[in-house]
């Protein structure tokens, strides 16, 4: 079955574009003007991927982004005219899963989507063995793999889809350093050719999060990252 990508873009040209491109991939695209648009046919059927637009009349791409979120991981790629490490950091926090700023290749942006759709594919062909597996304990951490929540001692920690996927990767992977490359490559769906930030942004927002657990997230330099427990 072609996967569906809705996007959001007030710009026409580069909406069309977008769009025209993605659909010589295989891909099922309805392309709306701004976000709220879009939001309202999420709500009726819901997309494989969605694409966002920031500065779009109405709603911007950031509080698209946040109503999305409450109800669905589905993978969102935010885009925006701004290079600045402000604009990323509040789209990655707020849950999305990778940023584009403008100018852009289509070319580029296919690859980032196909890596995004073949990780869906296998994290739900996953779903029957992580179900086996109710809870992940280190530290003060307890992480309930089938509600998909993470308590530190006791209390809940509001993680995003990704910062949640790191996060139980890395602790399932405890006893070894992790390269931002396995990283990427897990979570994202990405190889070593596609280019981004999102790795060590979410990497950045988590730490933040769990700044009081005793499981703390350190950097192995120029290699990747490991998880410790303070003695």
């Amino acid at each position: 079955m072609n996967e569906k990508i809705y996007i959001a873009e007030d710009e026409e040209t580069i909406r069309l574009t977008v769009k025209t491109f993605l659909e010589s991939e295989g891909y099922l695209v309805s392309d709306f003007p701004n976000g709220d648009l879009l939001l309202e046919e999420f709500q009726k059927n819901k997309p494989d991927l969605v694409i966002l637009d920031v500065m779009m009349p109405g709603s911007s791409g950031f509080e698209i982004t946040k109503r999305i979120r409450a109800i669905s991981s589905v993978p969102i790629i935010i885009l925006t005219a701004k290079d600045s490490d402000m604009d990323y950091a509040t789209g990655i926090n707020l849950g999305s899963d990778d940023y584009f700023t403008k100018p852009f290749s289509a070319i580029a942006l296919n690859m980032r989507v196909k890596a995004m759709l073949r990780r869906v594919k296998m994290d739900q062909e996953r779903q029957p063995a992580l179900q086996e597996q109710k809870t992940l304990a280190l530290g003060d951490i307890l992480i309930d793999t089938n509600a998909m929540t993470v308590k530190q001692a006791g209390n809940l920690i509001n993680l995003t889809p990704n910062e949640y996927n790191v996060f139980v990767y890395l602790i399932e992977n405890t006893n070894r350093a992790v390269s931002r490359d396995e990283l990427l490559d897990a979570i994202w769906g990405y190889g070593k050719d596609i280019e981004t930030r999102a790795c060590d942004d979410t990497i950045r927002r988590l730490r933040k999060k769990i700044a009081a657990s005793t499981v703390q997230i350190e950097t192995v330099w120029g290699f990747g990252f490991t998880v410790k427990e303070s003695e």
